[in-house]
């Protein structure tokens, strides 16, 4: 987690989340941090980025099976999608998300009983360091118009 958080703080203007997806034995393959204003894309979350960049250096080229992604935050539908089609094993992340949390805090997406692939989940994992990190960023913004 302590990777996500670097990744996290990072340059960039988007909101402050990183995320790093560690090989089977323990090995970073790609680390990312939110990108949607730089990059003009909706898509680009830390996860996704994270996801694209590790799938092109492990496994078939899209299959991170034994791979553990972590994440600064409780991640999005979206991710949590991803991160079941992409096989990931386990999912650690820091800071719960009550708005739009897909893991735990709105829906379980990753471990849902429906799909054909379910993660281990470990959360609140350096919970306060990851929240404080976020609750900075929008204090700001707030304060800054």
């Amino acid at each position: 987690m302590q990777a996500a958080l670097d990744a996290a703080r990072g340059p960039g203007t988007d909101v402050p989340i990183g995320a790093v997806v560690f090989s089977p034995d323990g090995t970073p393959l790609a680390t990312a941090r939110n990108a949607r204003v730089e990059l003009g894309d909706p898509t680009a979350h830390a996860e996704i980025l994270a996801l694209r960049a590790a799938a092109k250096r492990f496994g078939d080229g899209w299959r991170l099976e034994g791979c553990t992604l972590a994440v600064t935050v409780e991640p999005c539908t979206m991710c949590a999608g991803a991160l079941v089609l992409a096989r990931v094993s386990r999912l650690v992340f820091g800071a719960w998300e009550p708005k739009t949390g897909a893991v735990c805090s709105l829906w379980d997406v990753v471990r849902d009983r429906r799909l054909n692939h379910r993660l281990e989940v470990h959360g609140g994992v350096l919970e306060p360091e990851c929240a404080a990190l976020l609750e900075g960023f929008f204090a700001h913004r707030r304060t800054d118009g």
